[in-house]
């Protein structure tokens, strides 16, 4: 068990998403984010239809959201096909902390029939010089 997972959350986390969930927009509206208690903090979050919990949506993730769907306007986002993940490199307050990051589902090639692959000219190099040591078995 990781320390993390001692403490629960309301919204999703970095620990949720591990290397990527494949995710579908259902709605973006603001919420109170803040802890019981604490004073009200409004943020915007998107709702999943895969997820019961929402992820609270920072300025990064939303303006690579509004780059994948073509809209600034959240509310043409429904529908979105996204992929969450864990990206270590997030950084709060001066520190690397990780955190969720958003990205566009990879396409799948699509294969192209009745057309034969067209080969490229490659450019003539000469040839390297074989080293010296003898380590001709060596991959790399």
């Amino acid at each position: 068990m990781h320390v993390s997972e001692l403490k629960e959350s309301k919204f999703l986390r970095k620990e949720d998403c591990g290397p990527g969930i494949l995710v579908t927009v259902h709605s973006v509206s603001q919420q109170n984010v803040a802890k019981e208690g604490a004073p009200e903090e409004m943020k915007w979050v998107m709702y999943l239809n895969e997820n019961d919990k929402p992820l609270v949506l920072n300025s990064t993730n939303g303006q690579i959201i509004a780059q994948i769907t073509g809209s600034d306007d959240s509310d043409n986002w429904t529908g979105a096909s996204l992929v969450l993940y864990h990206d270590p490199n997030v950084s709060f307050g001066g520190k690397l902390v990780g955190g969720v990051r958003v990205r566009a589902p990879r396409k799948k090639a699509v294969p192209v029939t009745g057309k034969k692959p067209v080969a490229m000219p490659v450019a003539k190099t000469a040839e390297p010089e074989a080293e010296p040591d003898g380590d001709d078995d060596l991959p790399f």
